[in-house]
């Protein structure tokens, strides 16, 4: 059996995956992935992404230059989640989110509200032109 076939794919054929930087641990990102996307990272060794709104593949950093090389590819005990463990290059530190923070996950949920507590490294309209 491929390996590809043992992923639980959604209905409209999905993975949902999670980025993890490999030298720290923290949790950059979460996105989408079809069966060629997730081919497409195991054979490159660089996250390929599928966007959504896009409706196709997405090279992680094709646009800001913020790609993910992908040290280990895992898979949940479901086998219905995937873990990516990468390094972010295109800035020191990486800068994953399109927001040109390190980590998408930048907000905190502090008294009832949610606070950006993260700084952006890098002005997005500098890096999206």
């Amino acid at each position: 059996m491929n390996w590809l076939d043992q992923v639980k794919w959604d209905a409209q054929g999905l993975v949902p995956v999670i980025a993890q930087e490999q030298g720290t641990g923290d949790v950059l990102m979460f996105a989408w992935m079809n069966r060629e996307a997730l081919a497409k990272t195991a054979e490159l060794g660089r996250a390929v992404y599928f966007s959504r709104s896009r409706g196709k593949l997405w090279f992680k950093g094709e646009e800001s230059g913020h790609v993910q090389t992908v040290h280990e590819i895992r898979i949940d005990c479901d086998s219905d989640v995937v873990l990516l463990k990468v390094t972010q290059l295109g800035h020191a530190p990486g800068i994953a989110c399109h927001t040109g923070r390190h980590s998408c996950f930048f907000s905190v949920l502090k008294d009832g509200v949610w606070q950006a507590v993260d700084p952006v490294l890098k002005d997005p309209e500098s890096i999206y032109k």
